[in-house]
């Protein structure tokens, strides 16, 4: 089915590769020692890895979604998050996002929906100083199960006081999709960060957009 933008009230935003940029400079000094006869896109290639090394949890979900493993990878994928110790890296914005979030605040309630754990989605938040848009901040350890179960969107939708039919879950990998579906909600795939279009389209994406700042253009 086609996206229904009238049906939106709420919209739920995934962090990395939606709002969170992988580094670019990094990609680029990756795709140089790609070999070019073994990857016919290495600049592609090389960001799908950066963004795999940057954004484990995400990369570790998506790979469980493949396989039908999901209870095993989260219960590692929450260990993991318990125990890591915290760095000051510094993250980077999808060009525009800020802007848009600006321009949506309001007029939507927003929420995060995150598989990182709490203090990894607050820094990022807070180096962007972005935390004044949302009304709702959901981390991977939030709910009881995180993406791809639908319960933060849920968790999400009730603390907006919005049903979960009517939110929009804009997510960049197949894991985002699920969890939207299997909530009742719309999904919109941006291409700007780990999913294909393929797979996004497979997991039924209502709609893909090339970035997540294209929203503007829909609503």
């Amino acid at each position: 089915m086609p996206l229904d933008a009238a049906r939106i009230q709420a919209l739920c935003f995934d962090v990395d590769g939606t709002l969170s940029d992988t580094d670019d400079l990094y990609t680029q000094k990756v795709s140089r020692f790609l070999p070019r006869f073994l990857f016919k896109d290495p600049d592609h290639t090389a960001r799908r890895f950066v963004v795999w090394i940057e954004a484990p949890g995400n990369a570790l979900l998506g790979l469980a979604d493949q396989l039908g493993i999901d209870d095993e990878m989260i219960t590692i994928i929450n260990w993991i998050s318990r125990h890591r110790r915290h760095s000051s890296k510094k993250f980077l914005l999808v060009p525009g996002v800020d802007e848009m979030l600006k321009q949506l605040h309001g007029h939507y309630p927003m929420a995060i929906i995150s598989s990182r754990d709490e203090h990894g989605t607050m820094t990022f938040l807070e180096q962007h100083n972005l935390v004044k848009y949302f009304d709702v901040i959901v981390t991977g350890l939030s709910a009881k199960h995180t993406k791809p179960y639908p319960d933060p969107i849920l968790l999400a939708a009730q603390k907006m006081k919005v049903s979960p039919e009517n939110c929009l879950m804009i997510g960049d990998t197949t894991v985002d999709m699920r969890a939207g579906k299997s909530a009742g909600a719309q999904t919109l795939g941006v291409l700007c960060g780990f999913g294909e279009e393929a797979e996004l389209n497979q997991m039924g994406a209502d709609l893909i957009l090339e970035d997540t700042t294209k929203l503007l253009n829909l609503l």
